[in-house]
């Protein structure tokens, strides 16, 4: 788990160095609504939750940018919620001017939930996202995604429980 997060400021670090060097970066936020459960080994009934939260896009070609982002989720299950910080690290690819395609890992850590979940899951979370986003000149932004838990959170009896979500949210780059 330390080499993920190694290296994931390793490549902000390198990414934030070279994309001053080129075109520069943008600030934003968003938010937005998900639909989340447990994948493995609980029968569990998926939940609306929403998230918010800050962005970065750093430009290092005209069609490839790299977009890390902390967000504050809420998601879970229907009788299981848990409130993650998620911060997801966004390649993405310009098809045309406006919409890209979004791919990269994220990492998540446990902020808060219900009682009776929140002490018997892991701390630290990680997985991968993949998405598509459409971002008007105005710099309002609309995107979704899916993101895939890869980690085992749960520290009970069950022997593998992960998390999944899809995403779709609305945003303003400044």
């Amino acid at each position: 788990m330390k080499k993920i997060i190694l290296s994931a400021i390793v490549v902000c670090a390198f990414t934030f160095t070279n994309a001053q060097d080129k075109k520069g970066m943008a600030f934003g936020v968003k938010a937005g609504l998900s639909n989340s459960n447990f994948t493995g080994d609980l029968a569990t009934t998926a939940t609306i939750g929403f998230y918010v939260g800050g962005l970065v896009d750093f430009s290092l070609s005209e069609k490839l940018h790299l977009q890390p982002e902390v967000l504050y989720s809420a998601e879970g299950a229907k009788d299981a919620k848990l409130n993650f910080l998620r911060i997801p690290i966004m390649g993405k690819y310009y098809i045309t001017e406006a919409f890209n395609v979004q791919a990269g890992p994220e990492i998540a850590i446990k902020a808060g939930g219900d009682a009776g979940i929140k002490d018997t899951v892991k701390s630290l979370d990680y997985g991968i996202g993949f998405g598509a986003g459409y971002e008007m000149k105005s710099g309002l932004l609309f995107d979704a995604r899916y993101n895939l838990g890869l980690a085992n959170i749960y520290d009970g009896p069950v022997s593998k429980v992960g998390t999944t979500s899809i995403q779709l949210g609305l945003g303003y780059r400044f």
